[in-house]
């Protein structure tokens, strides 16, 4: 198969976040979507980020955390529990990883 075969446009993709604490605590799932493909500059940024600082965690996910008509959820005005956000982190992480 040839590479050219692969490139695409990247499409929103929706994650669910459904353990038990969080069907627990909101009653339901909680939805958001991210791209299924990341440009290269994204993907090297969250490859070199530094876990242990909070700020550049956040900075990089808040590009790939969006609603389903892919706009950025995480603004300089609207920040979810930490709890909520890392799992958002682990799945947006997860699913760079495949």
């Amino acid at each position: 198969m040839k590479l050219s075969e692969l490139a695409r446009k990247p499409q929103l993709q929706k994650i669910t976040i459904d353990d038990a604490e969080i069907i627990e605590r909101f009653g339901e799932p909680l939805e958001f979507y991210t791209w299924d493909r990341q440009p290269m500059d994204v993907f090297i940024k969250m490859a070199a980020v530094d876990s242990s600082n909070y700020a550049s965690v956040i900075g990089t996910v808040r590009t790939l955390v969006l609603d389903e008509q892919g706009k950025e959820i995480l603004t300089d005005d609207a920040m979810l529990p930490t709890s909520v956000l890392m799992r958002v982190i682990s799945k947006v992480v997860e699913g760079l990883g495949k």
